[in-house]
């Protein structure tokens, strides 16, 4: 059931990005630098336009910011999950370390004893 319903969401966001696209076909220039700055020495070197269909920016835009934002959560949940890793290890050790001290306990005692007295 909750498949299909996918199915018909991502349908629907097709279409919705379709009819974007056939909307917004006209050329727009997009610019590194404005007009104003190129009178500033070595703007050149950073300054080219391009020609591109107006939804082509458009989703480049999203497509940008979607990007940038899960850099910056993964940034930010770095030190969750070194946090995580880090009490993941602790028990390790420690179930290691009881798993050690069990044996040493049970040590020269006979097995079925040492099996009653776990439980």
């Amino acid at each position: 059931m909750f498949r299909y319903l996918r199915y018909i969401f991502l349908a629907a966001i097709a279409v919705f990005l379709i009819i974007v696209s056939l909307a917004n076909r006209e050329m727009v220039t997009v610019k590194t630098v404005p007009e104003g700055m190129m009178a500033i020495p070595g703007a050149d070197f950073l300054a080219f336009s391009l020609e591109l269909p107006l939804f082509i920016v458009i989703f480049a835009g999203i497509v940008l910011g979607l990007a940038m934002g899960f850099v910056w959560e993964w940034l930010r949940e770095m030190k969750l999950r070194s946090a995580a890793a880090r009490g993941q290890r602790e028990t390790t050790a420690l179930k290691r370390e009881v798993t050690r001290l069990k044996g040493e306990k049970h040590e020269g005692k006979d097995e079925v004893l040492a099996l009653l007295d776990d439980t």
